[in-house]
């Protein structure tokens, strides 16, 4: 007679898996994820004055290594990092911002987003989960504008469905 094994594996457990356990998160209640959270949205409305350059702008490229005007939503996005204390991430670049050890399946807050740009073939903006509502992602972004473009001038915050985000991280 055959035999019936039941067992549950996980995702971020198995050999070859392109996601991180996400279950250490109680959702909106991690410390880094509150913190982060928090430094972000008090950036809202921070503005360019002009392209991709600004006081507060030139905060976030430097924190990078950029010293003159550039796309700044990763600047951001790691600016508010070192804010809480990390060291990572620290990139210019939004695709490095989801390298494989810090994918996850699914967004909590303060999390990472990408999204991903069929003209570019890439992740070409990025932000952070601020919260989740059943199939929507409001998050703070960098670099934005109204439309959602990843060359804006200004920290928003913004409504997108779980279809629009191509990656989520997880750098806390």
């Amino acid at each position: 007679m055959g035999m019936l094994c039941l067992g549950f594996v996980s995702w971020g457990s198995m050999p070859g898996s392109n996601f991180i356990n996400t279950n250490k998160y109680t959702y909106g209640k991690s410390k880094n994820g509150t913190a982060i959270v928090d430094i972000a949205r008090k950036e809202i409305g921070v503005r360019e004055s002009a392209h991709n350059s600004g006081k507060r702008i030139s905060e976030y490229l430097n924190y990078v290594g950029f010293k003159q005007a550039a796309p700044w939503c990763a600047g951001f996005v790691s600016w508010c990092h070192k804010e809480i204390g990390l060291a990572e991430p620290r990139s210019a670049w939004s695709p490095a911002l989801f390298p494989l050890s810090r994918m996850a399946r699914d967004g909590l807050p303060g999390m990472v987003i990408g999204i991903y740009f069929p003209s570019l073939g890439r992740i070409g903006h990025v932000g952070l989960i601020e919260r989740v509502q059943g199939s929507l992602i409001f998050s703070i972004e960098g670099n934005t504008n109204v439309a959602g473009s990843r060359e804006g001038d200004a920290v928003m915050r913004k409504i997108r469905h779980k279809r629009a985000i191509a990656k989520y991280a997880d750098w806390l």
